[in-house]
């Protein structure tokens, strides 16, 4: 059976967001908590997570197993996303009301991913 385009477009969506890990490590590496150690590494293992996951949409037999993974991974990188918007150094100059309506976005992305489970 074939899939929805929808989950193709996540799944490239998510493939370009883990590259771009790569590309600006800097940006990443400063809204990430300093309560995480070894930001360079917590970037690139990010990084590198979306990239898989996102390529795992792709296969049938490994697409559900994909969508909870991404799942885990947004829950896992959810203090970031508020340290963000906590933290002016962290919030890279992108103004509070942006930040604060990011916070939903992530239970948005998650539901997206729930439907492919």
């Amino acid at each position: 059976m074939e899939k929805p385009w929808h989950l193709y477009l996540m799944a490239v969506l998510y493939i370009l967001a883990g590259l771009n890990h790569f590309r600006k490590p800097k940006f990443y590496e400063k809204i990430i908590p300093p309560f995480i150690p070894y930001k360079n590494y917590t970037n690139e293992l990010v990084g590198f997570l979306e990239i898989l996951f996102g390529i795992y949409l792709f296969i049938p037999m490994f697409s559900n197993l994909a969508a909870w993974s991404i799942i885990g991974l947004l829950v896992i990188i959810f203090p970031a996303n508020i340290y963000m918007t906590i933290n002016k150094k962290a919030s890279l100059g992108i103004p509070t009301w942006i930040l604060l309506l990011r916070l939903p976005l992530q239970f948005i992305l998650i539901y997206w991913a729930y439907q492919y489970t």
